[in-house]
């Protein structure tokens, strides 16, 4: 009659060790400690939507996901070519070893993981008549005003999704605790989001384009809810691009450490104003070795928005020229 006893408090006490070892590290007032800058540069190139041809696919397979490894292998070894080959094109751009990489191939077939096909749901009626301010990605913008361009392309902000979502570069998310409160400090554009926790939100009068966040700990996952967003300012593509969404948009986020060096962050968006349903959106995070926040001067030296209005200008009077010589 003791062996059952004996075996059930040994598994007891491995089950105990096991906890033990995966409870994340606490910090010296007893929150789940989360602290540490974290990149999201496993995911860069991730699509938001998921190819359509990949149904409810949401996961890569293992011979799939070593055939990124192996295409991650040959990048990094061009990019540490000393010279570039003679007959390669002459460009603009930086040398590619100044590039951001993944360190590891993601996953994820797309970074929305619902609903299950892995695409944002369909925007509102009204929504889809909202104008999309021109993006970075535009070579001939628009540029009657500078308010036709994102609030991105003119380093005002990238809202609180734009500016946690895998880019080209920038993808820095240095995390700083203290007793009832939790910091992001975000390394585009320049956002630092002082997180409370445990507290009521502000006045719905008190707006702003990152909106008024507030956090609490639900067990070891850090909950974070976002409201009183400014109405039709960024979008939650990329860079903030996209559709605006509006002034009734609720951010859900959730960060959960799983090991010592990986984050698991979800976001739940709803904006019943601008798409039919809400839907989520998550990624792992990591810590790196040697990586750092750096400064995004932005303006500092770039001079694409002068020379774009500038440009319009000019278009426009030699038009305006050409027209009285008829």
């Amino acid at each position: 009659m003791k062996y059952p006893i004996l075996i059930s408090v040994a598994v007891l006490a491995a089950t105990v060790s096991l906890q033990a070892q995966k409870a994340p590290p606490k910090t010296p007032w007893g929150d789940p400690d989360i602290q540490g800058t974290w990149t999201s540069d496993d995911c860069i190139g991730t699509p938001m939507n998921r190819p359509a041809n990949l149904g409810d696919k949401a996961f890569y397979t293992e011979q799939e996901l070593a055939q990124r490894e192996g295409q991650l292998a040959r990048q990094a070894e061009a990019d540490s070519q000393e010279f570039a080959p003679s007959d390669a094109r002459v460009g603009t751009g930086p040398p590619s070893h100044w590039a951001e990489r993944a360190r590891r191939p993601c996953k994820q077939t797309s970074l929305v993981v619902d609903p299950p096909n892995g695409r944002t749901p369909d925007l509102t009626p009204e929504a889809r008549t909202r104008h999309i301010p021109e993006g970075a990605g535009n070579n001939n913008p628009k540029a009657d005003s500078w308010e036709d361009f994102s609030f991105y392309i003119r380093c005002i902000s990238r809202g609180v999704t734009g500016s946690i979502f895998p880019v080209i570069y920038g993808n820095g998310q240095q995390i700083v605790q203290a007793p009832g409160y939790v910091t992001i400090l975000q390394e585009m554009v320049h956002e630092a989001r002082v997180i409370p926790l445990d507290r009521p939100h502000a006045s719905a009068n008190v707006r702003s384009y990152m909106g008024d966040a507030r956090g609490h700990w639900d067990r070891n996952t850090l909950v974070v809810e976002t409201t009183n967003f400014l109405d039709g300012k960024t979008g939650i593509g990329l860079n903030g691009g996209g559709t605006p969404t509006s002034d009734a948009l609720k951010l859900t986020e959730r960060y959960t450490r799983v090991d010592a060096n990986t984050l698991k962050y979800e976001v739940t968006i709803d904006d019943p104003k601008t798409y039919v349903k809400t839907f989520k959106v998550a990624f792992p995070l990591t810590q790196e070795p040697g990586y750092q926040n750096f400064e995004y001067a932005c303006h500092e030296g770039n001079y694409a928005m002068f020379d774009s209005l500038s440009g319009a200008r000019a278009q426009e009077k030699a038009a305006a020229e050409a027209a009285k010589k008829k």
